[in-house]
């Protein structure tokens, strides 16, 4: 416990925020301080087959230690980003023994306070050592707590010959967060036959399906002019975006859904009176509900152009990541090892959606089958995010037992 704790605030303290705004990959050159304390680590673990590329992305590789005419390389993959919604400078973790119960005060910020009523899961953590953070920043959970449960499994397999494993492949990824972590992967280089990532929540919970993602940008372009002499001349395009915004439909929102429902999130907005923007995130389990959300979306945009016939109003659709479901069926084997090994680390495995994505639902659309593994955390992208260390620690034997079923 001791030991994970150390290798989790070693990674959350370092600043690893990804930035949509760059076209550059990595987008933020700081995410190879991370990669490059990793890449140290596992060379002086004794990996030698190990990579670190020039746009930050670690591949490794641990041989299996048995002979055998067909020996399974199984791929581990958590990414070293953290989100940008949140800043990820000067995190400062706070270690939590024995929780037992109630609000728990983070000590930097009163305006913060993870709430007992508001988090469900801090029920089933009673005598769990949690870490939060101390009210300022984001953890980074999601997901160095990912990273930290691959680092700990190579140091067993390399420190341990008596641990019969298959051979181990280990890739770690830049810029999940905003949606391009698997946009590079080498999956090729990566060689594995099948892989997990290990990006998940509460113990137990086993992740092969995912959302359907797809990213909308709206773009309204009104006219500037001295607000003094504006009447029939000015054009706000705040108005008309807010007016855009405000028409789409609040069923089909974050704070309306759960489940496998679908929503349309405002994910941000910035503008002046001559241009605002706006970028949605439309989310649902199948693509037939997704172009459903582009065309309710399409709709109100035809709507304000009609109202507003002297503004320009752009919009554009970007497919971002699918869900895998449908390929994870056609190669079970993978996901029954992962529910045997599960089972066999007494976490009571459960098959959940996952209301978000993971770079496993690009890598499994390209050809590599990918389902994920939960790893304790929780309130990602917020200050108020925390980790049960006692949840991650079963991550990890889940893992460990999960070599192993592919060995056998």
């Amino acid at each position: 416990m001791k030991n994970i704790i150390e290798r989790f605030k070693r990674y959350a303290k370092v600043d690893t925020q990804s930035n949509p705004d760059s076209d550059s990959t990595p987008s933020t050159k700081k995410q190879f301080d991370l990669a490059k304390i990793l890449y140290k680590e596992l060379l002086e673990m004794g990996v030698k087959k190990l990579e670190l590329t020039d746009e930050c992305f670690i591949y490794a590789e641990i041989p299996a230690n048995y002979e055998s005419e067909n020996i399974p390389k199984i791929g581990f993959v958590a990414h070293m980003d953290t989100s940008p919604d949140r800043s990820g400078e000067n995190v400062n973790p706070q270690v939590i023994e024995n929780y037992q119960g109630g609000d728990i005060e983070l000590i930097n910020n009163s305006q913060q306070t993870i709430k007992y009523n508001e988090n469900k899961e801090l029920k089933n953590c009673i005598g769990h050592t949690i870490i939060t953070t101390d009210g300022t920043t984001l953890l980074g959970s999601d997901d160095k707590s990912g990273v930290t449960a691959i680092m700990e499994l190579a140091k067993t397999l390399t420190s341990n010959p008596s641990f019969k494993h298959c051979t181990v492949g280990i890739a770690f990824t830049p810029d999940e967060e905003i949606g391009r972590g698997a946009d590079k992967f080498n999956i090729d280089k990566f060689a594995c036959d099948y892989a997990y990532t290990i990006d998940g929540e509460m113990p137990g919970e086993l992740n092969r399906e995912t959302f359907s993602a797809d990213h909308a940008w709206i773009k309204v372009h009104g006219r500037e002019i001295h607000p003094g002499s504006a009447k029939d001349i000015m054009i706000n395009s705040q108005r008309i975006l807010s007016e855009i915004i405000y028409n789409l439909p609040s069923d089909i929102s974050p704070e309306t859904t759960d489940g496998h429902q679908p929503y349309i999130h405002p994910h941000y907005i910035k503008g002046t009176v001559g241009l605002s923007e706006t970028m949605l995130l439309f989310r649902a389990f199948d693509d037939k509900t997704l172009a459903k959300m582009k065309d309710i979306t399409l709709e109100i945009i035809n709507t304000a152009r009609e109202k507003y016939p002297k503004a320009k109003i752009e919009f554009e659709v970007k497919k971002i990541y699918r869900n895998m479901l449908d390929e994870l069926s056609k190669n079970p084997k993978g996901c029954d090892k992962l529910f045997q090994a599960a089972e066999k680390a007494g976490v009571n495995p459960v098959w959940k959606p996952i209301r978000g994505g993971t770079d496993g639902s690009k890598l499994t659309e390209m050809g590599l089958p990918c389902p994920n593994i939960f790893t304790g955390g929780q309130n990602f992208h917020s200050e108020q995010e925390w980790l049960s260390v006692t949840s991650l620690q079963k991550a990890i034997i889940t893992i460990e037992h999960l070599v192993q079923e592919w060995a056998e």
